[in-house]
């Protein structure tokens, strides 16, 4: 009974200890508010436009001026000849040292962001041949402008946007007119959140988890391919969770299925929707909430939707000035 129990133990250091080489995997952050993907992106803004019903109204404005520009195919020749370069400011919030992730772990970010948003990504080719002539280059390009580093007496940080205000602890946006602000930081209750365009200025950017930010580092095994950056990207470019956040809601974009409601793990394809037209679900797609490893496209109508900020008129045509 010793010898086995001995043998037991051995077993399970070995299986404990044998790790991917690039991640590790910190006991600290395995807890219970990642056990799921979950984004604020769309509570938040609603929370937004109840306290200030202004924006309510722009939001529409800006949903008909998409649709517009969309409809006349602007959208399409925005990129053109060019690729859309967007400067990224990283700003970098520590309490603990396994916070203050490596300057490797922010550019592997920087890399993930360019190749899912270019469709360079290896895992592309695991998307279904129904979706496959679906899938989309978006056209634009992340550059890493700036690092940011700050330690905080902040231990974790509320989805309150306190972490963009150095006033509060955090760190002010630079430029948002003309860079991408992303804060790395310990996020509590998300994985991450964004801010769709035409919201405040001062608080313009996206806020991800710091052990769900890029893919080498201090990382959560199931986020560890910088899926949350990417997913939340998809929000700063104007795009709604693949569901519509309702019961086969609408997510906005023409060329995307029905989804009963969000995905989680890795579903089994095909994986059909409960809506009255009972669809095969693109639960690969960027904008579910299903693991890292397990969504790896955006679609045409995706690449429209985003690509109509830029278009003139829009709320980021500035990045194209």
């Amino acid at each position: 009974m010793r010898k086995l129990t001995i043998s037991l133990l051995s077993f399970l250091l070995f299986i404990s200890c044998k790790k991917n080489d690039s991640v590790t995997e910190s006991p600290e952050i395995a807890n219970e508010q990642v056990a799921q993907r979950n984004c604020g992106s769309q509570e938040i803004l609603e929370e937004h436009m109840a306290a200030n019903p202004s924006l309510r109204d722009k939001m529409n404005q800006l949903e008909q001026f998409t649709r517009r520009v969309i409809a006349n195919g602007e959208a399409l020749r925005v990129n053109a000849n060019n690729e859309i370069e967007i400067p990224v400011v990283v700003h970098v919030l520590y309490n603990k040292a396994q916070e203050n992730i490596s300057d490797a772990q922010v550019q592997s970010q920087i890399d993930v962001l360019n190749e899912d948003f270019s469709l360079r990504n290896a895992d592309g080719r695991l998307v279904p041949s129904i979706f496959s002539g679906l899938k989309a280059d978006v056209g634009v390009k992340f550059v890493l402008s700036q690092t940011i580093r700050k330690s905080t007496t902040r231990q974790s940080w509320p989805a309150n946007d306190a972490m963009k205000y150095t006033s509060k602890g955090g760190s002010d946006a630079v430029d948002p007119a003309n860079n991408l602000n992303m804060w790395a930081c310990n996020l509590a209750k998300y994985l991450g959140y964004a801010q769709f365009p035409g919201d405040n200025p001062a608080t313009d950017g996206v806020v991800v988890l710091y052990s769900a930010f890029g893919r080498t580092g201090t990382l959560i095994q199931k986020y560890n391919k910088g899926r949350t950056a990417t997913h939340e990207v998809g929000h700063w470019l104007n795009l709604r969770h693949i569901w519509g956040d309702a019961t086969c809601g609408n997510d906005l974009v023409d060329d995307t299925p029905k989804h009963t409601t969000a995905n989680f793990g890795c579903p089994d394809f095909p994986h059909y929707n409960s809506c009255t037209d009972g669809a095969i679900e693109m639960t690969m797609n960027y904008m579910d909430y299903t693991d890292d490893a397990c969504m790896y496209m955006f679609s045409n109508g995706q690449k429209e939707r985003m690509l109509a900020v830029f278009a003139t008129g829009g709320p980021r045509i500035s990045f194209v000035q």
